[in-house]
Protein backbone atom coordinates (compact mmCIF):
# COMPACT_ATOMS: atom_id res chain seq x y z
CA UNK A 1 0.00 0.00 0.00
CA UNK A 2 1.09 3.51 -0.78
CA UNK A 3 1.04 5.70 2.53
CA UNK A 4 -0.64 9.31 1.77
CA UNK A 5 2.35 12.33 2.07
CA UNK A 6 2.25 14.04 5.76
CA UNK A 7 -0.47 16.07 6.99
CA UNK A 8 -3.05 14.04 4.45
CA UNK A 9 -6.20 11.90 5.52
CA UNK A 10 -8.94 10.19 3.84
CA UNK A 11 -12.64 9.03 3.95
CA UNK A 12 -14.28 6.10 1.40
CA UNK A 13 -17.52 5.18 1.63
CA UNK A 14 -20.66 3.82 -0.61
CA UNK A 15 -23.22 6.14 -1.40
CA UNK A 16 -24.64 3.56 -3.80
CA UNK A 17 -24.73 6.18 -6.79
CA UNK A 18 -24.76 2.68 -8.83
CA UNK A 19 -24.12 -0.43 -7.20
CA UNK A 20 -22.96 -1.13 -3.70
CA UNK A 21 -19.36 -0.31 -4.40
CA UNK A 22 -17.22 2.51 -2.75
CA UNK A 23 -18.36 5.57 -4.89
CA UNK A 24 -17.10 8.42 -2.89
CA UNK A 25 -13.68 10.41 -1.58
CA UNK A 26 -12.41 12.75 0.88
CA UNK A 27 -8.90 13.54 0.73
CA UNK A 28 -8.03 16.57 3.06
CA UNK A 29 -5.32 18.36 4.39
CA UNK A 30 -5.06 19.49 8.19
CA UNK A 31 -5.57 23.02 7.04
CA UNK A 32 -5.91 24.72 4.30
CA UNK A 33 -2.83 24.79 1.97
CA UNK A 34 -1.36 26.16 -1.12
CA UNK A 35 -3.07 24.12 -4.35
CA UNK A 36 -3.48 24.64 -7.82
CA UNK A 37 -5.78 22.94 -10.51
CA UNK A 38 -6.69 22.68 -13.96
CA UNK A 39 -9.54 21.36 -15.68
CA UNK A 40 -11.51 20.27 -19.07
CA UNK A 41 -12.46 23.52 -21.45
CA UNK A 42 -15.36 21.62 -22.99
CA UNK A 43 -18.35 24.16 -23.43
CA UNK A 44 -20.91 21.00 -21.24
CA UNK A 45 -18.47 21.13 -18.24
CA UNK A 46 -20.54 20.32 -15.04
CA UNK A 47 -21.26 21.69 -11.98
CA UNK A 48 -18.52 20.19 -10.44
CA UNK A 49 -15.75 21.78 -12.69
CA UNK A 50 -16.92 25.24 -12.70
CA UNK A 51 -17.16 25.25 -8.59
CA UNK A 52 -14.25 23.73 -8.31
CA UNK A 53 -12.88 26.28 -11.00
CA UNK A 54 -13.74 29.27 -8.63
CA UNK A 55 -12.85 27.45 -5.35
CA UNK A 56 -9.33 27.16 -6.46
CA UNK A 57 -8.25 30.51 -7.95
CA UNK A 58 -6.98 31.50 -4.95
CA UNK A 59 -4.49 28.94 -5.10
CA UNK A 60 -5.67 27.47 -1.93
CA UNK A 61 -7.30 23.90 -0.74
CA UNK A 62 -8.48 22.27 2.12
CA UNK A 63 -10.04 19.45 0.69
CA UNK A 64 -10.79 16.88 -2.60
CA UNK A 65 -14.26 15.36 -2.97
CA UNK A 66 -15.20 13.05 -5.62
CA UNK A 67 -18.25 11.10 -6.28
CA UNK A 68 -18.03 8.34 -8.78
CA UNK A 69 -20.45 6.33 -11.13
CA UNK A 70 -22.29 9.97 -11.98
CA UNK A 71 -20.90 13.06 -13.78
CA UNK A 72 -23.46 15.43 -12.80
CA UNK A 73 -23.42 16.99 -15.73
CA UNK A 74 -26.30 18.52 -18.05
CA UNK A 75 -28.71 18.48 -14.47
CA UNK A 76 -29.23 21.86 -14.90
CA UNK A 77 -29.72 24.26 -11.66
CA UNK A 78 -30.58 21.15 -9.55
CA UNK A 79 -27.26 19.80 -10.17
CA UNK A 80 -25.57 22.99 -9.32
CA UNK A 81 -27.44 22.90 -6.13
CA UNK A 82 -26.76 19.66 -6.01
CA UNK A 83 -23.19 19.61 -5.96
CA UNK A 84 -22.84 23.27 -3.91
CA UNK A 85 -24.32 21.08 -0.93
CA UNK A 86 -22.27 18.01 -1.43
CA UNK A 87 -19.75 20.79 -0.95
CA UNK A 88 -21.20 22.58 2.14
CA UNK A 89 -21.64 19.67 4.19
CA UNK A 90 -18.15 18.06 3.51
CA UNK A 91 -17.07 21.76 4.56
CA UNK A 92 -18.85 21.36 7.32
CA UNK A 93 -17.71 18.03 8.22
CA UNK A 94 -14.06 19.55 8.40
CA UNK A 95 -15.07 23.09 9.79
CA UNK A 96 -13.69 25.10 6.63
CA UNK A 97 -14.90 26.88 4.24
CA UNK A 98 -16.76 25.67 1.33
CA UNK A 99 -14.77 27.91 -0.88
CA UNK A 100 -12.02 25.29 0.48
CA UNK A 101 -13.24 22.27 -1.29
CA UNK A 102 -12.62 20.59 -4.22
CA UNK A 103 -15.40 18.67 -5.81
CA UNK A 104 -15.15 16.33 -8.90
CA UNK A 105 -17.39 13.66 -10.64
CA UNK A 106 -17.29 11.15 -13.30
CA UNK A 107 -19.30 8.79 -14.55
CA UNK A 108 -22.95 8.75 -16.91
CA UNK A 109 -23.91 12.60 -17.92
CA UNK A 110 -27.17 13.41 -17.77
CA UNK A 111 -28.29 12.16 -14.38
CA UNK A 112 -28.98 13.79 -11.09
CA UNK A 113 -27.24 12.65 -7.96
CA UNK A 114 -29.52 10.48 -6.02
CA UNK A 115 -29.23 13.17 -2.76
CA UNK A 116 -31.61 11.22 -0.61
CA UNK A 117 -28.46 8.31 -0.26
CA UNK A 118 -25.61 11.36 -0.95
CA UNK A 119 -27.47 13.48 2.82
CA UNK A 120 -27.45 9.87 4.58
CA UNK A 121 -23.93 9.38 3.82
CA UNK A 122 -22.90 12.88 4.11
CA UNK A 123 -25.28 13.04 7.43
CA UNK A 124 -22.69 10.63 9.03
CA UNK A 125 -19.34 12.13 7.78
CA UNK A 126 -17.30 13.92 10.45
CA UNK A 127 -13.59 15.07 10.06
CA UNK A 128 -12.32 11.82 11.90
CA UNK A 129 -10.48 10.99 8.23
CA UNK A 130 -9.54 7.11 9.19
CA UNK A 131 -7.64 6.31 5.57
CA UNK A 132 -3.74 6.90 5.16
CA UNK A 133 -3.50 5.01 2.15
CA UNK A 134 -3.64 5.73 -1.76
CA UNK A 135 -5.21 2.64 -2.91
CA UNK A 136 -8.65 2.53 -1.15
CA UNK A 137 -8.93 6.17 -2.39
CA UNK A 138 -8.37 5.88 -5.82
CA UNK A 139 -10.35 2.30 -6.18
CA UNK A 140 -13.65 4.42 -5.14
CA UNK A 141 -12.87 6.92 -8.45
CA UNK A 142 -12.88 4.11 -10.80
CA UNK A 143 -16.21 3.52 -12.85
CA UNK A 144 -14.96 1.37 -16.02
CA UNK A 145 -11.14 1.02 -14.68
CA UNK A 146 -10.22 -2.42 -14.50
CA UNK A 147 -7.31 -1.20 -12.05
CA UNK A 148 -6.58 1.74 -9.17
CA UNK A 149 -3.67 4.00 -10.69
CA UNK A 150 -1.39 4.92 -7.87
CA UNK A 151 2.20 6.58 -8.09
CA UNK A 152 4.47 7.88 -5.74
CA UNK A 153 8.29 9.74 -5.68
CA UNK A 154 10.49 11.38 -3.58
CA UNK A 155 11.83 14.90 -3.81
CA UNK A 156 14.76 15.00 -0.93
CA UNK A 157 12.77 14.85 2.50
CA UNK A 158 9.32 15.19 0.96
CA UNK A 159 6.46 12.79 -0.80
CA UNK A 160 4.25 13.03 -3.65
CA UNK A 161 1.48 10.67 -4.26
CA UNK A 162 -1.29 10.78 -7.19
CA UNK A 163 -3.65 8.89 -7.96
CA UNK A 164 -6.17 8.66 -11.29
CA UNK A 165 -9.15 7.21 -12.81
CA UNK A 166 -10.14 6.90 -16.11
CA UNK A 167 -10.08 4.61 -19.36
CA UNK A 168 -11.98 6.45 -21.77
CA UNK A 169 -13.99 9.75 -22.72
CA UNK A 170 -9.87 10.74 -22.93
CA UNK A 171 -8.17 13.71 -25.37
CA UNK A 172 -7.85 16.12 -22.21
CA UNK A 173 -8.09 19.42 -22.97
CA UNK A 174 -6.11 21.52 -20.05
CA UNK A 175 -6.27 18.45 -17.67
CA UNK A 176 -7.44 14.66 -18.09
CA UNK A 177 -10.08 12.67 -15.92
CA UNK A 178 -9.49 13.30 -12.38
CA UNK A 179 -6.47 12.89 -11.51
CA UNK A 180 -5.47 14.12 -7.52
CA UNK A 181 -1.70 15.03 -6.63
CA UNK A 182 -0.56 15.54 -2.75
CA UNK A 183 2.76 16.45 -1.48
CA UNK A 184 4.04 16.91 1.92
CA UNK A 185 6.70 19.69 0.24
CA UNK A 186 6.48 23.42 1.15
CA UNK A 187 5.88 25.50 -1.54
CA UNK A 188 4.12 28.79 -2.79
CA UNK A 189 0.97 28.47 -4.10
CA UNK A 190 2.14 30.76 -7.16
CA UNK A 191 5.27 28.68 -7.75
CA UNK A 192 3.30 25.25 -7.61
CA UNK A 193 0.36 26.41 -9.75
CA UNK A 194 3.14 27.60 -13.09
CA UNK A 195 5.12 23.81 -11.79
CA UNK A 196 1.89 21.84 -12.26
CA UNK A 197 0.80 22.99 -15.54
CA UNK A 198 4.21 22.45 -16.85
CA UNK A 199 4.09 19.25 -15.23
CA UNK A 200 0.43 18.45 -16.85
CA UNK A 201 1.19 19.57 -20.26
CA UNK A 202 4.07 17.10 -20.68
CA UNK A 203 2.08 14.13 -19.14
CA UNK A 204 -2.19 13.90 -18.65
CA UNK A 205 -2.23 16.58 -21.76
CA UNK A 206 -0.12 13.78 -23.86
CA UNK A 207 -2.60 11.42 -23.57
CA UNK A 208 -5.41 10.46 -25.68
CA UNK A 209 -7.32 7.09 -25.75
CA UNK A 210 -10.71 7.88 -28.02
CA UNK A 211 -9.97 11.48 -29.01
CA UNK A 212 -13.04 12.90 -26.67
CA UNK A 213 -12.46 15.28 -24.31
CA UNK A 214 -14.66 14.48 -21.08
CA UNK A 215 -16.82 17.48 -19.48
CA UNK A 216 -15.54 16.20 -16.01
CA UNK A 217 -11.55 16.36 -16.51
CA UNK A 218 -10.03 17.53 -13.05
CA UNK A 219 -6.67 17.39 -11.97
CA UNK A 220 -5.33 19.36 -8.70
CA UNK A 221 -2.49 19.11 -6.21
CA UNK A 222 -1.99 20.23 -2.83
CA UNK A 223 0.73 21.01 -0.68
CA UNK A 224 0.71 20.24 2.99
CA UNK A 225 4.44 21.74 4.02
CA UNK A 226 4.77 19.88 6.62
CA UNK A 227 8.40 17.53 5.51
CA UNK A 228 9.52 21.32 4.79
CA UNK A 229 11.14 22.85 2.02
CA UNK A 230 13.02 21.48 -0.98
CA UNK A 231 14.76 21.85 -4.07
CA UNK A 232 12.18 23.17 -6.86
CA UNK A 233 13.73 21.22 -9.17
CA UNK A 234 13.68 17.88 -7.57
CA UNK A 235 9.89 18.73 -6.47
CA UNK A 236 9.01 19.04 -10.25
CA UNK A 237 10.87 16.58 -11.17
CA UNK A 238 8.81 13.89 -8.59
CA UNK A 239 5.45 15.43 -9.95
CA UNK A 240 6.67 14.44 -13.69
CA UNK A 241 7.54 11.00 -13.10
CA UNK A 242 4.37 10.44 -10.83
CA UNK A 243 1.99 12.37 -13.54
CA UNK A 244 4.05 10.14 -16.27
CA UNK A 245 3.05 6.78 -14.19
CA UNK A 246 -0.63 7.80 -14.12
CA UNK A 247 -0.76 8.35 -17.62
CA UNK A 248 0.92 5.45 -19.23
CA UNK A 249 -1.23 3.20 -16.24
CA UNK A 250 -4.39 5.42 -17.60
CA UNK A 251 -3.32 4.15 -21.46
CA UNK A 252 -2.56 0.81 -20.81
CA UNK A 253 -5.87 0.20 -19.21
CA UNK A 254 -7.79 2.28 -21.84
CA UNK A 255 -11.24 0.56 -22.30
CA UNK A 256 -10.75 -2.82 -24.07
CA UNK A 257 -7.13 -1.74 -24.57
CA UNK A 258 -4.62 -5.16 -24.83
CA UNK A 259 -1.95 -2.16 -25.42
CA UNK A 260 0.04 0.62 -24.44
CA UNK A 261 1.13 2.84 -27.72
CA UNK A 262 4.05 5.70 -27.02
CA UNK A 263 4.23 7.94 -29.94
CA UNK A 264 7.86 9.88 -29.52
CA UNK A 265 7.91 12.37 -32.65
CA UNK A 266 11.31 14.66 -32.66
CA UNK A 267 12.95 16.59 -35.38
CA UNK A 268 10.19 18.85 -35.62
CA UNK A 269 10.08 23.02 -35.71
CA UNK A 270 9.16 23.12 -32.25
CA UNK A 271 7.79 20.52 -29.62
CA UNK A 272 4.04 21.96 -30.56
CA UNK A 273 4.32 20.76 -33.80
CA UNK A 274 5.65 17.94 -32.66
CA UNK A 275 2.65 17.33 -30.31
CA UNK A 276 0.33 17.80 -33.23
CA UNK A 277 1.94 15.21 -35.10
CA UNK A 278 2.32 12.79 -32.75
CA UNK A 279 -0.93 13.28 -31.84
CA UNK A 280 -2.29 12.63 -35.01
CA UNK A 281 -0.52 8.98 -35.12
CA UNK A 282 -2.07 7.94 -31.74
CA UNK A 283 -5.24 9.10 -32.65
CA UNK A 284 -5.51 7.19 -35.80
CA UNK A 285 -7.89 4.39 -35.71
CA UNK A 286 -6.09 2.50 -38.63
CA UNK A 287 -2.73 3.11 -36.81
CA UNK A 288 -4.45 1.88 -33.06
CA UNK A 289 -5.75 -1.63 -35.37
CA UNK A 290 -2.69 -2.01 -36.82
CA UNK A 291 -0.96 -2.22 -33.41
CA UNK A 292 -3.68 -4.22 -31.76
CA UNK A 293 -3.31 -6.82 -35.25
CA UNK A 294 0.53 -7.02 -35.20
CA UNK A 295 0.57 -5.40 -38.61
CA UNK A 296 3.99 -3.45 -39.09
CA UNK A 297 1.69 -1.49 -41.76
CA UNK A 298 4.14 1.82 -41.53
CA UNK A 299 2.24 3.31 -44.34
CA UNK A 300 -0.51 4.01 -41.77
CA UNK A 301 2.01 5.88 -39.59
CA UNK A 302 2.46 7.93 -43.07
CA UNK A 303 -0.73 8.99 -43.63
CA UNK A 304 -1.10 10.22 -40.00
CA UNK A 305 2.02 12.46 -40.46
CA UNK A 306 0.39 13.47 -43.83
CA UNK A 307 -2.98 14.38 -42.39
CA UNK A 308 -0.93 17.19 -41.33
CA UNK A 309 -1.75 19.48 -43.81
CA UNK A 310 -1.05 22.45 -42.62
CA UNK A 311 2.88 21.91 -41.57
CA UNK A 312 4.00 22.49 -45.15
CA UNK A 313 7.39 22.15 -43.69
CA UNK A 314 7.22 18.24 -43.88
CA UNK A 315 8.67 16.76 -46.27
CA UNK A 316 8.70 12.80 -46.82
CA UNK A 317 11.77 12.45 -48.03
CA UNK A 318 13.11 13.57 -44.84
CA UNK A 319 11.22 11.83 -42.49
CA UNK A 320 12.03 8.33 -40.85
CA UNK A 321 9.63 6.04 -38.76
CA UNK A 322 10.70 3.34 -36.71
CA UNK A 323 8.64 1.04 -34.60
CA UNK A 324 10.64 0.52 -31.57
CA UNK A 325 14.30 0.62 -32.70
CA UNK A 326 13.72 -0.77 -36.10
CA UNK A 327 13.44 1.99 -39.37
CA UNK A 328 10.94 0.93 -41.64
CA UNK A 329 10.93 4.17 -43.69
CA UNK A 330 12.50 5.26 -45.66
CA UNK A 331 14.86 2.26 -45.79
CA UNK A 332 12.09 -0.39 -46.58
CA UNK A 333 12.17 -3.99 -44.49
CA UNK A 334 12.14 -7.32 -46.71
CA UNK A 335 9.26 -9.40 -45.72
CA UNK A 336 11.14 -11.23 -43.12
CA UNK A 337 12.07 -8.43 -41.21
CA UNK A 338 8.49 -7.23 -41.29
CA UNK A 339 7.43 -10.54 -39.53
CA UNK A 340 9.76 -10.47 -37.45
CA UNK A 341 8.61 -7.23 -36.27
CA UNK A 342 5.42 -8.63 -36.06
CA UNK A 343 6.81 -9.94 -33.02
CA UNK A 344 7.79 -6.73 -31.52
CA UNK A 345 4.07 -5.16 -31.83
CA UNK A 346 3.07 -8.39 -30.72
CA UNK A 347 4.26 -7.60 -26.77
CA UNK A 348 1.80 -5.34 -24.83
CA UNK A 349 3.78 -1.96 -25.42
CA UNK A 350 4.59 -0.28 -28.59
CA UNK A 351 7.02 2.74 -29.57
CA UNK A 352 6.53 4.61 -32.89
CA UNK A 353 8.82 6.71 -33.49
CA UNK A 354 8.93 9.45 -36.41
CA UNK A 355 11.52 12.09 -36.80
CA UNK A 356 11.07 14.65 -38.78
CA UNK A 357 13.95 16.22 -39.73
CA UNK A 358 13.28 19.66 -39.54
CA UNK A 359 14.60 21.02 -36.31
CA UNK A 360 15.07 20.01 -32.20
CA UNK A 361 11.42 19.92 -31.45
CA UNK A 362 10.00 17.11 -29.64
CA UNK A 363 7.14 15.42 -27.89
CA UNK A 364 6.03 12.41 -26.61
CA UNK A 365 2.47 11.26 -26.24
CA UNK A 366 0.55 8.23 -24.80
CA UNK A 367 -2.66 5.99 -25.89
CA UNK A 368 -3.60 2.49 -26.74
CA UNK A 369 -4.98 0.41 -29.39
CA UNK A 370 -8.60 -0.21 -30.55
CA UNK A 371 -10.22 -3.43 -29.93
CA UNK A 372 -13.72 -5.10 -30.43
CA UNK A 373 -13.41 -4.44 -26.25
CA UNK A 374 -14.29 -0.51 -26.77
CA UNK A 375 -16.87 -0.64 -28.72
CA UNK A 376 -18.91 -3.06 -26.40
CA UNK A 377 -18.20 -1.27 -23.30
CA UNK A 378 -19.49 1.78 -24.85
CA UNK A 379 -22.15 0.18 -26.80
CA UNK A 380 -24.03 -1.21 -23.66
CA UNK A 381 -22.59 1.75 -21.26
CA UNK A 382 -25.60 2.88 -19.66
CA UNK A 383 -27.95 0.04 -19.86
Amino acid sequence: MTALPGGFRAHVGTIGIKDDLPDFVVLAAERACPAAAVFTRSRFAGPSVTISRAHAADGRLRAFTVLSRNANVATGEQGRRDAEEVVSRVASALACDPDDVLIASTGVIGRPYPMDRVRAHLGALTGDLPVREAEPVAAAMMTTDTVTKVAAASAGAATVVGLAKGVGMIEPDMATLIALFCTDAEIDAHDLDAMFRRVIDRTLNALSIDTDTSTSDTAAVMASGVAGAVEADQLEQALLDVARSLTRQIARDGEGATKLIEVRVDGARGDAQAKRVAKSVVNSPLVKTAVHGADPNWGRVAMAVGKCADDTDIEPERVVIRFGDREVYPHLLDDAALAALSGYLAGDEVLIHVSLGIAAGSFTVYGCDLTAGYVRINADYTT
